[in-house]
């Protein structure tokens, strides 16, 4: 993946405004004026005999009664609506299983927030998510390109589900994960399940939730389509090296920092890069195509800790530089350390690392990401183009 594929690189536009329903005026309808029919009443024959015309008369006013008081009755009942029934459902009227991607949602959401980034020049808008919280602050999770997207002197304000928002400050970032740590002075907020990102295996099922484009609270769902992607981000003097989560759960622009969770509701990853088709000669899209990326959060864990409790963290090492220019299969050795956990082993420069642990190394950037993703005082066996394999302990260098 190239720069300008991360997705701190694409400046979120504002939302489309929605477009308005035409409305189409109902035709005017004319009441036809009322036909009165005339009819002539029939010729009626003289009474024969007076008492049965009588008990006629009667018999018809005693059925004009009844008829009249049945009537009072069925009209009564159906005024007072107690006997009439339109086929009303009570209760849940559309039921969710447990683990549906509703239910997931809902317990997930309260603990995602909304990041708006702003500075005389620029403005950008990410996302994030709780991860501790205490009576009187709380800390916020996110990716440092969403940090420092304007600056790192910028007003940072985070938005919390229930509408209300609060100013935020940087506690300690790390470009090389692209990991950043926010404190906001609001308590008791509800904290986010970290799952356990070694357990997430090719099609277990995927949900992104943050606030794409601004629009704060959006869940889109997949699957994860791959593990342990390569995935280099950032600037030339900020890079980052992950060892990426692949999903094809729809993450744009403002999803970074985002939670990526499982069907349990444990967060698995941070959003943090998407692939796009900006330079591909074929188009010009730069929005989702089903290639999204997101920090392990095994990794994002470790280094949220360090943060919080030094401001700064440290990543694991091997104590060499590679030659990125290296066009052969594996990741050429520069330089060794000396008095690195490298030099100790009889790595020497020129070395090709072609292996990490059993797992094929094709360049240097996936040496590197498969290092970042172990911790430091690790044992990792590497193997060599040409040589024996060797055991490196890893070392340890400060991240910023």
């Amino acid at each position: 993946m190239s720069e300008n594929q991360n997705e701190s690189s694409v400046t979120p536009d504002a939302p489309a405004p929605l477009s308005h329903t035409a409305v189409i005026p109902t035709p005017e309808v004319k009441t036809p004026a009322p036909v009165w029919i005339y009819q002539a009443p029939k010729p009626q024959e003289p009474p024969t005999k007076s008492r049965p015309v009588i008990a006629a008369v009667v018999a018809g006013l005693i059925a004009g009664l009844v008829g009249g008081v049945c009537a009072y009755q069925v009209d009564s009942s159906f005024n007072s609506g107690s006997s009439i029934s339109l086929g009303s459902v009570h209760g849940d009227t559309s039921p969710r299983p447990d683990g549906s991607i509703a239910s997931i949602a809902k317990g997930v959401l309260p603990v995602v927030v909304s990041i708006d980034i702003s500075s005389a020049t620029t403005q950008g808008t990410g996302s994030g998510i709780i991860i501790s919280s205490n009576s009187a602050s709380s800390y916020v999770l996110t990716n440092n390109h969403v940090a420092v997207g304007a600056g790192l002197n910028s007003d940072i304000n985070v938005h919390f589900q229930d509408q209300t928002s609060a100013s935020a400050i940087i506690v300690g970032r790390d470009p090389s994960y692209d990991l950043a740590v926010l404190k906001v002075k609001r308590g008791n907020l509800p904290i986010a399940t970290l799952g356990n990102s070694d357990d997430v295996v090719v099609g277990d099922s995927a949900i992104a939730i943050g606030s794409p484009l601004g629009l704060s609270g959006t869940v889109t769902s997949g699957i994860i389509s791959a593990l342990n992607r390569p995935v280099t981000a950032g600037s030339s003097s900020e890079s980052s090296f992950i060892n990426a989560i692949q999903t094809d759960a729809a993450i744009n622009p403002g999803n970074s920092g985002g939670p990526l969770v499982n069907a349990r509701g444990q967060v698995i990853g941070i959003n943090s890069a998407i692939a796009t088709l900006g330079n591909n000669s074929l188009s010009t899209e730069s929005g989702n195509i089903g290639l999204g990326f997101a920090i392990p959060i095994n990794e994002a864990r470790r280094v949220a800790t360090e943060l919080m409790k030094t401001g700064s963290s440290t990543h694991p090492i091997v104590g060499v530089t590679l030659d990125m220019t290296y066009t052969g299969t594996g990741a050429k050795v520069g330089s060794v350390t000396a008095g690195g956990p490298a030099a100790k082993t009889g790595i020497k420069s020129g070395d090709v690392i072609t292996a990490i642990d059993g797992q094929q190394v094709n360049n240097g950037t996936e040496l590197i990401v498969k290092i970042r993703a172990h911790n430091t005082g690790d044992k990792v066996v590497l193997s060599r183009l040409n040589a024996a394999d060797v055991t490196v302990t890893l070392g340890s260098t400060p991240s910023n």
